[in-house]
């Protein structure tokens, strides 16, 4: 694999090229990656348009009743917020990754940051609820643009014999950024108005877009073509399901999510029968049909599962079952996030010289254990105690998620990160999405046992997905 650049800015003399690598179509055995300072810069601006992205999904959470009040909406009608967001990143991933595959990386990753920057300052400044959302909308479409390609991009940046280090900091950024987000949300709320939840992304929007102009390289493209019916079932099966899973934790009857959920199974059968008949389908069927690939997609919904739930029910048990202050709260949670970002980084070099399925079925072992602990432990208020084993949640999930995403990544062929990449990103949204929409069903259902019913689930999901985790072999 070759690298050219602007042979009046060498690379040797650690300056910036104005002319954008190539890298040939071939993947061989050994790639040398960008060279430094270019691949630091390169992966810097992966991190902090990914960082954005995840932190969006679910930072607008904890301010949606004064977001409610100030723009005089209802509750209910304040959930659009989230939801605009969230469905537009899921129904346009897939779609974006295939058209990275076909474009190049580069060429859908840019536009999607500059997107997601300019979205944010028209939420910022939105005077409505339907600006609001519409602005939320575009940023959803932005941030897929981000994750649709992010670790098809890093497969590109990092030599392969680095690619689990690479693939272990991207783990690293996701995992704190969406576990770290509601201590993230009530810091900024705590100093200004929820304004500035979305200002913040302006100066580090238009930050990464520089370094992303000057450092990212271009990646080969394919010959594939986008089919629009493919397009549109896919957006109708997700729809209906991000809708429905949301319905179910809401009050009421269960009779239109369920309609909403059988939609959805049926657009995904008449999505999934035309991918099967297309050679370049924009749901990688392909791709799954490797059971390697498959299973690492499986295991890394149910960890993600697994984790929202502990991440949803925990803060409600901290503050109204132990009484614990918002900042308490926030504080109480650390371990968790912490422990992740220490051990994801260790996790993703150990991933290069290990078999990555054995570290990762290690990791959520380690992540079941201490869900199990904690469920065991509810009732009990002593912080010490708890931030032990939200510590053992946090080093099993940062130990799981690189090799893992290694996997992922690395059993696709190069011309496909693409579509391996969006189905990575579909997967954790899928699996947050269901823990989410399960932690409602337990607080609907059993309000005075839902923390601890939540948290003996998550365990079992890991389990599962440990035994998932055995069955691969690479």
């Amino acid at each position: 694999m070759s690298v050219e650049s602007n042979p009046g800015l060498g690379y040797a003399q650690g300056a910036l090229s104005l002319s954008f690598p190539t890298i040939a179509a071939e993947d061989p055995p050994e790639h040398p990656g960008l060279p430094n300072p270019q691949r630091l810069l390169a992966f810097l601006t992966i991190a902090m348009a990914v960082a954005m992205a995840v932190l969006d999904a679910s930072i607008v959470n904890v301010a949606l009743p004064t977001m409610a009040r100030e723009l005089a909406i209802a509750p209910e009608n304040a959930v659009w917020i989230v939801n605009a967001f969230l469905l537009a990143v899921t129904v346009s991933l897939l779609p974006l990754s295939a058209l990275g595959d076909t474009i190049g990386y580069r060429r859908v990753y840019v536009p999607g940051l500059a997107l997601f920057t300019l979205a944010s300052l028209a939420c910022a400044l939105a005077p409505s609820l339907p600006v609001l959302a519409a602005a939320r909308a575009l940023q959803g479409f932005g941030a897929a643009g981000i994750m649709s390609v992010n670790i098809a991009l890093v497969r590109f940046i990092y030599p392969r014999s680095k690619l689990g280090q690479g693939l272990g900091n991207v783990a690293l950024v996701v995992a704190v950024s969406s576990a770290g987000s509601p201590s993230v949300g009530a810091a900024i709320l705590a100093v200004a108005s929820w304004r500035w939840l979305f200002l913040i992304n302006v100066p580090i929007g238009l930050i990464a877009l520089l370094l992303a102009v000057r450092t990212l390289p271009m990646t080969p493209r394919s010959k594939r073509t986008l089919d629009p019916a493919s397009i549109a079932l896919n957006a109708l099966t997700f729809g209906f399901l991000i809708v429905g899973v949301d319905g179910l934790g809401e009050k009421g009857a269960l009779a239109v999510p369920l309609a909403e959920l059988a939609a959805a199974a049926a657009f995904g059968a008449a999505f999934v029968l035309r991918q099967l008949r297309q050679a370049t389908p924009l749901l990688p069927v392909d791709l799954l049909k490797r059971p390697i690939f498959a299973l690492s997609l499986a295991t890394s919904i149910s960890s993600f599962a697994a984790q929202s739930l502990a991440l949803v029910a925990l803060p409600f048990y901290f503050q109204d079952t132990l009484g614990r202050s918002a900042t308490a709260t926030g504080l109480l949670m650390t371990p968790l996030p912490l422990a992740t970002a220490l051990i994801a980084p260790i996790s993703g070099r150990l991933a290069d010289r290990f078999p990555p399925a054995l570290l990762g079925g290690l990791g959520l072992l380690v992540m079941g254990a201490g869900l199990a602990l904690l469920a065991a432990n509810v009732g009990n208020p002593d912080d010490v105690s708890l931030a032990w084993r939200l510590a053992i949640c946090g080093l099993g999930f940062g130990f799981f998620q690189s090799p893992n995403n290694r996997l992922i990544i690395g059993s696709a062929p190069p011309e496909r990160s693409g579509g391996a990449a969006g189905l990575q990103s579909s997967g954790r949204l899928i699996g947050q999405s269901f823990g989410t929409a399960l932690m409602a069903v337990a607080f609907g259902r059993a309000p005075e046992h839902a923390t601890s019913i939540a948290l003996w689930i998550a365990a079992g999901m890991t389990a599962i997905g440990a035994c998932a985790s055995a069955l691969r072999r690479a």
